[in-house]
């Protein structure tokens, strides 16, 4: 990954494609991402009514996995509630099934009252220590137009959420998330998505913005040995402790010795762009923008899209390997 100083001497670097070297495989699985049995499951329509309640209130006619279900159908579909609705009933109806239909309004209502974050569904982890990949990305807040800005004359600032990710390497799930408003700083959310991991963690690769002692004391508690590759900021200096360097003070002597380029290439650092594709998937796939309002209606719809994009990607994933570009 060239550093951003060499911008100006870019066009000098070759050019690199991609291969997919299991296509049928991933075209198979792109197409599987649009059936509707992927999302509505046998287990789903099982549990579809809720179990009986043994404490004081009423009884709920839904189980939360049937509204999650159509909650994680809207979000692949990128339906509202009402569409989802209708989807739902003539599914039900052309399987010829007995079982009710959450109206839009039980939806809505469910999700705000989901103030708790979901579990993500994500496949099963492999074995031994994770390599992790740390990043955070801006998703709108549902409001007015710009129509409105330009009809009355006032400028607003623009509202944000910022969504956070812990990325496993190897196989591209989301393994933990947090959503923060617009001011929320990304070392703080690193303790956060940690909690949410309980494999020990063998890589910690993240940008400079995590550069800085917090980071480094907070993934050292949850894993001692855990490698963590965050760059530098180009004035940052060695720490005033005594003893031995820090992972810090090493990666400060590499880059002086060898250069940033070199640095990036010994330790991994190129890897940290898989976190950048998740992005990508999320707002390509899920979407750019939140619809929900409240902000614990916010929290579930992230962890729905979570779900969904979970989903997908264990559906279908590409293998590409990286090949030159050749002139002509």
């Amino acid at each position: 990954m060239p550093h951003k100083h060499n911008a100006a001497r870019r066009h000098d670097i070759p050019k690199m494609a991609h291969r997919v070297t299991n296509w049928p495989e991933y075209e198979a699985g792109l197409r599987s991402r649009g059936s509707l049995t992927l999302w509505i499951t046998p287990a789903a329509l099982a549990q579809w009514q809720a179990p009986r309640r043994t404490t004081p209130g009423g009884q709920p006619r839904y189980s939360d996995l049937a509204i999650e279900t159509a909650l994680m159908l809207g979000s692949a579909l990128r339906m509202r509630s009402r569409q989802t609705e209708g989807l739902l009933r003539s599914v039900l109806q052309l399987k010829g099934l007995a079982l009710p239909v959450p109206d839009h309004t039980t939806l809505s209502r469910r999700v705000l009252m989901a103030r708790q974050r979901r579990a993500i569904r994500r496949e099963p982890l492999p074995d031994g220590p994770l390599h992790v990949l740390v990043d955070s990305t801006g998703l709108q807040v549902y409001g007015a137009g710009q129509w409105l800005q330009d009809k009355h004359g006032g400028k607003s600032r623009r509202k944000w959420r910022k969504l956070h990710v812990a990325v496993d390497a190897s196989t591209g799930q989301i393994v933990a998330h947090t959503l923060t408003d617009q001011d929320g700083d990304d070392p703080s959310q690193v303790e956060p998505l940690l909690e949410q991991i309980a494999n020990p963690i063998g890589r910690f690769i993240a940008d400079g913005a995590y550069d800085g002692a917090p980071t480094y004391q907070t993934v050292g508690r949850h894993n001692a040995g855990a490698q963590i590759v965050v760059p530098p900021r180009s004035g940052a200096v060695r720490s005033c402790e005594t003893g031995p360097p820090t992972q810090r003070d090493r990666h400060l002597e590499a880059i002086a010795a060898q250069g940033r380029l070199a640095w990036q290439k010994a330790t991994g650092y190129g890897r940290r762009a898989l976190v950048e594709t998740t992005m990508g998937r999320y707002k390509a796939l899920i979407g750019p923008r939140l619809r929900t309002r409240h902000p614990d209606a916010q929290q579930t719809e992230t962890s729905i899209g979570v779900a969904v994009l979970n989903r997908m990607l264990a559906a279908a994933r590409p293998n590409s390997v990286r090949c030159k570009v050749h002139a002509a």
